[in-house]
């Protein structure tokens, strides 16, 4: 298989994990292939500095998604992927965050491998580390949280979900691509068991200018979204971790709310 050892070899993807926003978070073997690059297919939400690191050379192809409108289906990125490829091309695959968490990295592997193609994957900073990191926010702690779980918002309908178990007393959960759904997200964890006055912190641009911390309840997570107008890109931590974070508490009320809820 051809490697980043091997810069003479041609036709090939690179899948590189961009991390969740900020260069400084870029792996030294992900700057040295987007230095190799030919052509880089990045998703929409890379930052142009990202981009940057590519030669001027370099064709530069967005295959941007956005919730319910999505520029290219995923058949036809893993379609381009393989033509670009087939040219001789490197092709750098620029995903945000870590490309095989809720990236679809694995889908695209498999594409390139079906085509009896090279391929190799750099790993990047996921979202929810970095995000957390920047907030002071541990996703374990000895004292607090000796597992942590990850599960998407919207990769499949709610009701098809089977969270049971995944957030509560000593358990972090992290919620991507949470936004849209927040209000229905507390509602399913409060039926699942998972007490009204628990933690919940929303990070939202993290590592990005114009990042927010912002901490709640679970019981008012779907109202403090809406009155704080948050927007994606942004990550829901549940858990007594929050408690140890840097995120502001917009209302300046955390304990009469927890009273109100108790």
């Amino acid at each position: 298989m051809a490697t980043l050892l091997d810069p003479t070899a041609r036709g090939r993807v690179i899948l590189v994990g961009a991390g969740p926003g900020d260069p400084g978070l870029l792996t030294v073997r992900a700057v040295a292939a987007l230095g190799q690059a030919d052509v880089v297919v990045h998703d929409g939400l890379i930052d142009p500095r990202v981009l940057d690191l590519a030669p001027p050379t370099a064709q530069r192809v967005s295959v941007a998604k956005r919730r319910a409108r999505h520029t290219l289906p995923q058949e036809a990125i893993n379609a381009l992927i393989v033509a670009h490829v087939k040219t001789g091309a490197i092709v750098v695959r620029l995903k945000g965050g870590d490309p095989f968490i809720f990236g679809r990295g694995g889908e695209e592997v498999e594409a390139v491998r079906a085509a009896g193609l090279p391929v190799e994957v750099i790993p990047g900073v996921s979202a929810a580390l970095g995000c957390a990191a920047e907030a002071m926010l541990p996703l374990t702690h000895r004292d607090h949280a000796s597992a942590v779980s990850f599960v998407a918002g919207q990769c499949k309908g709610l009701s098809d979900q089977d969270w049971s178990g995944l957030a509560g007393k000593g358990r972090t959960l992290v919620i991507y691509m949470g936004v849209a759904t927040a209000n229905d997200i507390a509602d399913k964890l409060m039926r699942d068991g998972v007490a009204p006055e628990m933690p919940v912190a929303v990070l939202e641009r993290g590592t990005l200018s114009g990042a927010r911390a912002i901490r709640t309840l679970l019981a008012d997570l779907g109202h403090m979204v809406d009155r704080e107008s948050v927007a994606s890109p942004a990550i829901i931590v549940v858990g007594e971790v929050v408690e140890l974070s840097d995120a502001e508490d917009k209302l300046g009320a955390w304990a009469k709310i927890a009273e109100s809820v108790a």
